[in-house]
């Protein structure tokens, strides 16, 4: 981002309530990774969010998408957002903060006071030549003036929508519509690209930015990733970082304990995601910094980038972006007949 902002770990936790709070952002702050604080979500509107949690995740698959409405209808408080904040900078830890577009404006400058590291503007599609009739339009050009910090945007999975975006002036661009395990996006509106591809257009457009005198915006790759494999292709698909939730929320550490749904999904007129349940399967540390207990690639993704990096002769991730890739559906079956009539190792699902 300019050198703004640096991580030493590439991944990006979602913005999802289930999964990131104050501890668990500080936590993966401490790993060398940034976890996004949703400021529409639980957090910013209850002191103590963690019954609202437990009640969210405990509710039955009958009652979930009313409890989710119900929970979601308390007002965000601009105080809360500024405490939250504090915390996780009182602990040494990056910050990094998602807000939907129609609050961006109002809330920039509380976000900067509080010392927020970066500022997240996050909705279903995103574009520079957005409109709506229920608020004012955001400009993207003067929001990145208004802000001192990385403006990160999104989402986006189109060549020459990312390449306008970019042109306002933002550090980052998030990609994916509708990949996420709780995101019902593609099911409702019908919207959506394969990640590989979006991931690919975004990060050409990315290219061509800085070809034409442009600064290098961050591609990061935001959801539908399960294993180390998935996160491994973002990265040779263009990808600067990766955004994960649904692997995180099998953390221990996660607010929700083994639960995740989307931004969307308390949506009080077309909700656009669902309540899952993942269990909680390993540490925060494991997950992301390994070692692995398990054989399926859910853990230690950083060292399956370092891996797959070697095995491809790619000395950093610039030189992994550049590998050739082939579309190859049968790749994790062949030769795997023991795996999966045993249902070990690839064959478990």
């Amino acid at each position: 981002m300019g050198g703004r902002f640096n991580l030493a770990l590439p991944i990006w936790g979602s913005a999802m309530d289930g999964v990131v709070d104050v501890d668990f952002a500080i936590g993966m702050g401490k790993l060398g990774g940034v976890a996004v604080l949703n400021l529409d979500g639980v957090h910013t509107r209850y002191e103590d969010s963690a019954p609202v949690i437990r009640r969210i995740a405990e509710a039955d698959r009958s009652t979930v998408n009313a409890v989710l409405k119900e929970a979601y209808r308390e007002p965000v408080k601009p105080h809360l957002i500024a405490e939250r904040i504090k915390a996780i900078k009182a602990a040494g830890v990056p910050c990094a903060v998602s807000t939907v577009p129609a609050r961006a404006g109002e809330r920039a400058d509380v976000v900067q006071k509080a010392g927020a590291d970066v500022y997240v503007v996050q909705g279903t599609v995103l574009t520079a030549r957005h409109s709506s009739r229920s608020y004012h339009q955001l400009s993207f050009e003067d929001l990145v003036r208004a802000c001192d910090i990385p403006v990160v945007v999104g989402n986006c999975v189109h060549y020459e929508t990312a390449l306008e975006l970019m042109e306002t002036g933002i550090a980052g661009i998030l990609v994916g519509v509708g990949p996420g395990a709780a995101c019902t996006t593609r099911g409702v509106l019908g919207v959506g690209v394969p990640q590989v591809t979006a991931t690919a257009d975004v990060a050409a457009a990315r290219d061509e930015h800085m070809r034409r005198g442009g600064m290098r915006v961050a591609v990061i790759t935001d959801g539908g990733m399960r294993i180390g494999a998935d996160v491994c292709k973002a990265f040779a698909a263009g990808a600067d970082a990766v955004m994960i939730g649904t692997p995180l929320a099998g953390a221990e550490e996660s607010a929700s304990k083994g639960f995740n749904w989307g931004m969307a999904t308390p949506d009080p007129n077309l909700p656009r995601g669902t309540r899952i349940q993942t269990g909680t399967k390993a540490t925060l540390r494991e997950i992301l910094l390994g070692p692995a207990r398990v054989d399926d690639g859910s853990q230690n993704f950083a060292g399956a980038l370092r891996s797959a990096l070697g095995v491809c002769g790619a000395h950093d991730i610039a030189e992994f972006q550049h590998v050739e890739m082939v579309i190859a559906p049968s790749i994790t079956s062949e030769g795997k007949v023991f795996q999966q009539a045993q249902h070990v190792g690839m064959g478990k699902s």
